[in-house]
């Protein structure tokens, strides 16, 4: 789809965008061992329980730690963009058969959230043992992350099996926050995401922190590296659409957010849709539901490939 065949989102074009994303998935885009396919309604009898009890191991660990969403959004978006959705990013190492993908220096010091996903799965095996996988875990938390900080919700399609090995080479090839446009976009064509997607996906950056080191205009006098600072520094802890207005004014934290502006393809690709999200807060909202739902699609494991770990941070084999 091209970067400017999204347009507005009126209500029938927000139902028009659920009936496709829908349809992608019973289609195949979905699909995994013998034509498996993900479902809203892949829990409703095994575990019926299983949004709720997401849902309140997420609003306690906000209470201590605001930042959780913004975190826990980022951790289902590194898993996805390696071996697929497949909760390969939650193995630590247990070498030599897992080498951790957490190491890297996309996710090194950086990616976090990983003991409340650990909550969220003691809770959940408590509820209905052996059912719900940490791959799944991840997608419902990212929903929910977005929902509590006022953005759209929508039904996470479900029935990922989790994966029993780690790819640390793949993972060394993140998008990085220093990518060039051109980088980006090929990183996201990669895993059948243009750029429409590449732009929404990016909108996660209206909330959530960041060390002073990673940012377009580094740390003040006397801070030190690992100083935080939002992302979105006029609404930074609700997911809206100010994160485009900040660029639009050139204040983008990152370098590879600012990219989608100033790079000089952008005005043929993704400064459009960057434009279009800024003055249209329904549009943004109605796009990154319909991204999110791509990524969370990309080589999913199902079936009866794969396992349910019983632990997020090891294979079963090695419990």
């Amino acid at each position: 789809m091209a970067a400017s065949s999204r347009i507005s989102s009126p209500a029938w074009l927000l139902a028009a965008h659920w009936h496709c994303a829908l349809l992608l998935a019973l289609a195949g885009v979905a699909r995994g061992h013998a034509g498996a396919a993900l479902s809203s309604a892949f829990y409703d009898l095994s575990c019926p329980g299983a949004y709720n009890v997401v849902r309140r191991v997420i609003q306690s660990a906000r209470v201590s730690d605001p930042r959780i969403p913004a975190s826990l959004i980022r951790l289902h978006f590194h898993d996805c963009f390696v071996n697929g959705c497949d909760g390969s990013l939650l193995l630590d190492d247990d070498l030599p058969a897992i080498r951790t993908e957490k190491n890297v220096p996309a996710n090194n010091n950086s990616a976090r959230g990983f003991p409340v996903v650990d909550g969220i799965k003691r809770a959940l095996e408590e509820a209905c043992p052996g059912i719900v996988s940490c791959a799944d875990i991840l997608a419902l938390a990212a929903e929910i992350s977005v929902e509590l900080a006022g953005g759209p919700r929508w039904r996470v399609l479900l029935g990922r099996r989790d994966g029993t090995t780690t790819n640390v080479q793949s993972a060394k090839n993140l998008p990085s926050l220093f990518d060039s446009l051109a980088k980006l976009q090929e990183k996201f064509r990669n895993v059948n995401l243009d750029d429409t997607d590449l732009v929404a996906l990016q909108g996660a950056h209206t909330f959530g922190k960041v060390q002073c080191q990673f940012t377009r205009h580094n740390c003040s006098a006397g801070q030190p590296q690992g100083a935080l600072e939002d992302l979105d520094q006029v609404t930074p802890t609700v997911f809206d659409n100010k994160y485009y207005g900040n660029l639009l004014h050139g204040q983008a934290q990152l370098p590879s957010d600012q990219v989608m502006l100033s790079d000089p393809t952008a005005p043929r690709t993704t400064a459009p849709v960057v434009h279009r999200f800024a003055s249209n807060q329904k549009d943004f909202f109605t796009n990154f539901v319909t991204s999110m739902i791509k990524m969370g699609n990309i080589s999913p494991l199902t079936g009866k490939d794969g396992e349910i770990r019983k632990n997020c941070r090891r294979v079963n084999t090695h419990q």
